[in-house]
């Protein structure tokens, strides 16, 4: 390929970055890594690249590692740069690349060009992680050679090189990585919902949802592509897909697709009559945001060719993912749940419609120009306090006051914050982290957050 007639500039230095520089060494090309923060220490990461510990090996060839500013002098020798999906693709760095026609590809792009095998690959804003996992499980229960990658934290540029033609990567994509795609082609496609969320990075909505949009963008009609018929921007796109759409609803009875009826999960695809997949009592998730991810996951599976009775047994046995409504323990009579995934207004929306008690809830963090208006509204009457923290606290709370909520306490750290709810909580309540926001600033991610706040609650 011609990447290896000239350097190839690998931008940021996480997990996608270092991962994505592997697969380039492994194929044989001239590496530069640049991440734009100087204070980083550049031989560490050069070292993290090249010894390549999950494979237990070193690799052959050597990565120059630039931090800072990038020489221009270095820019005009490149043939391709691959950007990690935490850099904006507005940087001004990025467009002196654009101006200089050098092709700028996401890891995704990378991973596809030197993976083989097939991919299903789902997007949205909410649901993604549970209905990539469920998925896996489908797949893995009907073939060998299964990889789950993608924004779930398994980078996909890990593991393409390892891919064969008989493999299958089920992916899940954050709109980040879908902005740098071109070739991308996935068998089978979902878009499960489009919400507003990551503003500050997309800065309108329109830009948001074309980014989401991208995930099918290839795709010919011997594709499929699952979409919620539910949604209204999702419902209005399938009717410009190239490839043959799947709607699933959790409302009403649709003549082809996949849907909820008298609680039982049908599916209707391509045969006389609907086949019955489950009975919602016997699925191990709560809420109807999750039969929504559950019919998602195996519409794309069912589509792929996969038998109804892996697909149903799979299902059933499936217990959901940490961090999404996760309950933790009872102390005191006190139900404690970990919704740490919650990090934008629609995802805590469903927290909160989950619980069957009265709740004290633990919002706020990282600003990502959220509204959080609808959040507030969702309440119900079923929160009694609401504990705010982080950068949108003041801004959550003045939301919530003139919205009429005025049961909001304020505090500084993540500490307090739960030793708040566990002092005011009585037998009968639950207590609910889930923020509404990103936990950046305060956390690295998530699961850090939720972490902690397990560990919190066992110490009680």
């Amino acid at each position: 390929m011609y990447v290896k007639e000239k350097h190839v500039l690998v931008f940021g230095s996480g997990i996608s970055g270092i991962a994505a520089s592997r697969l380039l060494l492994r194929e044989g090309a001239d590496v530069i890594l640049y991440d734009g923060n100087n204070s980083l220490d550049a031989e560490q990461i050069r070292m993290n690249i090249l010894r390549d510990g999950e494979k237990g090996r070193t690799l052959e060839g050597d990565v120059r590692v630039i931090l800072g500013e990038l020489p221009k002098e270095v820019m005009e020798t490149l043939a391709l740069t691959v950007i990690s999906p935490g850099v904006p693709t507005d940087l001004p760095v990025v467009e002196q690349m654009r101006e200089l026609n050098i092709p700028i590809w996401g890891e995704v792009e990378l991973a596809y060009v030197y993976g083989k095998g097939e991919v299903l690959a789902i997007t949205g804003t909410n649901g993604k992680t549970t209905t990539t996992t469920l998925l896996g499980e489908i797949m893995k229960n009907y073939q060998d050679d299964v990889y789950v990658v993608g924004n779930i934290g398994n980078p996909y540029t890990e593991v393409a090189s390892e891919m064969t033609e008989h493999s299958v990567a089920v992916a899940e994509m954050s709109s980040f990585q879908l902005e740098t795609i071109h070739t991308f082609r996935p068998k089978v496609s979902a878009i499960l919902n489009i919400t507003p969320d990551h503003l500050n990075r997309h800065h309108t909505m329109d830009a948001y949802i074309e980014a989401k949009k991208n995930i099918c963008r290839n795709q010919t009609p011997d594709d499929v592509c699952v979409l919620n018929f539910e949604d209204e921007v999702t419902r209005a796109f399938g009717k410009s897909v190239n490839a043959r759409v799947l709607y699933f609803s959790s409302r009403r009875i649709l003549e082809r697709g996949i849907y909820l009826e008298d609680g039982n999960i049908m599916f209707h695809y391509g045969t006389d009559e609907a086949v019955k997949v489950c009975h919602v009592d016997e699925l191990q998730l709560l809420g109807t945001h999750n039969y929504e991810n559950i019919m998602a996951a195996v519409a794309m599976a069912a589509a792929y060719g996969v038998p109804m009775d892996i697909i149903r047994s799979t299902v059933r046995a499936f217990k959901g993912v940490e961090h999404r409504i996760e309950f933790v323990a009872e102390k005191n009579g006190v139900a404690y749940y970990n919704d740490s995934k919650g990090t934008n207004p629609d995802a805590a929306i469903k927290g909160i419609q989950a619980m069957n008690r009265p709740t004290l809830l633990i919002g706020g963090g990282y600003d990502k120009n959220s509204s959080y208006e609808e959040w507030i509204e969702a309440f119900d009457g079923k929160v009694k306090k609401l504990v705010l923290l982080g950068a949108t606290k003041e801004k959550i709370d003045e939301t919530a006051k003139k919205l009429g909520f005025t049961d909001t306490i304020l505090v500084d750290t993540f500490e307090e914050a739960v030793g708040t709810c566990v002092r005011l909580a009585e037998p009968g309540d639950a207590v609910l982290l889930s923020p509404a926001c990103a936990s950046w600033g305060m956390f690295k991610c998530y699961e850090e957050r939720g972490d902690k706040f397990k560990e919190l609650v066992n110490q009680l």
